[in-house]
């Protein structure tokens, strides 16, 4: 299938980051704008209490259910935007790099943020997630 999502990388900005500074879909791709994928297990309750790897791992898990529910997956991201609930950048990193792993090659512009509070009991990360697929 092909992917609509171009990656953007540019000379004059630095290479030491670990995502795209820009993505681009045709005018033709369906946008997808998910909701911000949450930590919840299957009966609303919160995974991995305490854990900023393990519920950055179950969001992502949450992000890819609603990206197949779309018709889509982790690959049609366009853009991210991971919310963790800490003001340690130790904490942000921890979440980052779960994140960044589970895209592997796909190197998606993100933007990483710490915030005060999420709306879960017990949520310490979030992903929103923008997509771009072309219907065949």
């Amino acid at each position: 299938m092909a992917r609509a999502v171009t990656l953007i990388r540019s000379s004059v900005l630095s290479d030491v980051v670990e995502y795209a500074y820009a993505a681009t879909a045709p005018a033709e791709s369906r946008l997808i704008f998910l909701a911000g994928a949450c930590p919840l297990d299957e009966d609303g309750s919160t995974a991995a209490v305490g854990d900023y790897a393990g519920q950055a791992a179950k969001a992502f898990e949450n992000m890819r259910a609603a990206l197949a529910a779309a018709d889509a997956s982790p690959q049609d991201v366009i853009s991210t935007r991971v919310l963790v609930a800490s003001t340690r950048q130790e904490d942000l990193v921890t979440a980052w790099e779960v994140v960044r792993d589970a895209f592997g090659d796909h190197d998606v512009p993100s933007t990483l943020m710490g915030v005060t509070v999420l709306g879960y009991d017990d949520q310490l990360v979030e992903i929103e997630a923008v997509a771009a697929v072309i219907d065949a």
